[in-house]
């Protein structure tokens, strides 16, 4: 079991917690130290059962920001943790950035990126595990960006044969793509053979294509 707190942490120690359904976070952007989260309630997108309201499909046709694969994964979570109007603190302090930047690195983290005339304008990061994705945190600049960016995220990982996307919380915004509820024990019970699961994230070309991607939201199992 991961330590109740701590100011950093190493790789091994991050991936081990996952393994056990814990995750870190700050209690708040300025708080040096992070703790040790396991939810008694899980939020979780199966990739069997994933949707999207119809207005966003209309907005992905459109296509309205050139997506990318990991070109600014520093910038994304750099990004992530910024106070906004609507987040005027974040969980993500520099603990958690060198961390997940190490993951990155190692070839466990991943951001998908929404562009815009050359200017990140929203995205999404988070840690692959076996066939488990852990989404950590998004972000948009513009209307709909995060958003197009979970779709992007789902397409990939229904082509990668991963089994779900674990939200770590349940999230009202969230239920819209097909996000439920689970107590930790039955998450347990999805998890483990997740881990011993073998995807890939770069099944799918960088550039998919956007009717590729909504046939791939639309198709549940």
């Amino acid at each position: 079991m991961p330590r109740d707190s701590s100011n950093s942490i190493a790789t091994e120690e991050l991936i081990k917690a996952y393994m056990l359904g814990y995750f870190p976070m700050a209690r708040s952007r300025d708080d040096e130290t992070i703790v040790w989260v396991l939810p008694d309630e899980r939020g979780v997108i199966p990739l069997s059962q994933t949707r999207s309201p119809r207005k966003l499909i209309r907005r992905l046709n459109t296509n309205p920001f050139d997506i990318r694969i990991n070109t600014a994964f520093g910038d994304v979570i750099e990004a992530c943790a910024q106070s906004t109007k609507a987040r005027p603190d974040t969980w993500i302090n520099d603990t958690i950035i060198e961390a997940y930047t190490e993951l990155h690195y190692k070839g466990l983290a991943h951001s998908i990126e929404c562009w815009n005339d050359n200017k990140l304008v929203g995205g999404l990061y988070g840690v692959m595990l076996g066939a488990a994705f852990c989404g950590e945190s998004m972000f948009s600049r513009e209307t709909d960006a995060s958003k197009i960016a979970l779709l992007h995220l789902i397409a990939r990982l229904k082509i990668g044969g991963f089994h779900f996307i674990d939200a770590q919380f349940v999230n009202e915004h969230l239920v819209q793509f097909g996000l439920i509820e689970m107590p930790d024990e039955d998450y347990q019970k999805i998890l483990a053979p997740a881990l011993v699961t073998e995807a890939d994230f770069f099944a799918a070309p960088d550039q998919l294509s956007t009717t590729r991607v909504v046939q791939l939201i639309t198709q549940t199992s």
